[in-house]
């Protein structure tokens, strides 16, 4: 049942973005599947996607009226190095997640199977229990409600300039900074349950470049910092020895920085410790 855990993982965490929900999810479907009669079981990969897709809906209206008025980020996977046990070409974009919370779970699932695995609107039907054209209808919804924001994750982001942005800060280089930030960046925090951030939204560079060098000399000064790349985008990790305290990835738009996801609660940040 392991290599259906990873051909399947990547259909829950887009649709939850959450590791730990999405590897329950899949969980709760396997167990299921052993105590089942099989015989009426054509296709046993598709069966077990359709059952993921629905399970994973179901968990993510679930936690959507759970935290509807707190900052919520999506958990961070490495897409730094190959997992030989996921395929981190099926994992959506860290800046896509995000918006896609603007979406209801079956908006999700749809836009997720459409765009992410090609899936035609026929067999989306199929696996949410719809009519094609109500398929059609969720991806027309899910579209408008997203079609404003434009993403440009830029994966091809050279290191140099993320070790210029560690630079500036370390140095407390404001003029430095400042050219590197968009003029309508955006700081999105989340700390979960137990941990109070500063701030869950700033807006504009002023604010932002403000923010950014207090939390800096406040919080994050003594701890070590690693650049690496999460969920195909640039990010810095920031551990206490071997304990990751914060997770920051960013999202560019041309050569500024457009977004900074700063996650800080520990539940989200478990995988990513050394």
């Amino acid at each position: 049942m392991k290599n259906y855990h990873n051909k399947l993982f990547p259909y829950a965490y887009n649709i939850l973005g959450s590791s730990e929900d999405a590897k329950d999810a899949i969980q709760d479907v396997l167990m299921k599947y052993l105590s089942i009669e099989k015989g009426h079981i054509k296709n046993e990969t598709g069966y077990l996607i359709k059952a993921v897709t629905n399970q994973s809906i179901n968990i993510k209206k679930r936690n959507q009226k759970i935290i509807a008025n707190r900052m919520w980020l999506p958990e961070p996977i490495s897409t730094e190095i190959a997992d030989s046990n996921i395929n981190g070409e099926e994992i959506i974009s860290y800046s896509m997640l995000v918006l896609l919370e603007k979406l209801t779970a079956k908006e999700r699932a749809v836009f997720i199977l459409k765009n992410a695995f090609e899936y035609s609107h026929e067999e989306i039907s199929l696996v949410i229990d719809s009519t094609i054209e109500n398929s059609r209808k969720l991806l027309s919804r899910a579209t408008k409600k997203i079609s404003n924001s434009s993403i440009d994750t830029n994966q091809n982001t050279p290191t140099s300039f993320i070790k210029n942005y560690v630079h500036a800060i370390q140095n407390g280089d404001v003029s430095k900074l400042e050219k590197m930030l968009s003029e309508e960046i955006s700081l999105h925090a989340d700390g979960g349950k137990n941990i109070k951030v500063v701030r869950e939204l700033t807006v504009g560079k002023a604010a932002t470049l403000d923010l950014l060098f207090f939390v800096f000399k406040t919080h994050q000064k003594s701890l070590s910092v690693k650049i690496s790349k999460i969920n195909h985008q640039p990010a810095l990790l920031f551990y206490k020895a071997k304990i990751l305290i914060n997770c920051q990835v960013f999202e560019l738009e041309g050569n500024k920085i457009k977004n900074i996801f700063s996650i800080i609660d520990p539940n989200k940040l478990k995988s990513l410790s050394l």
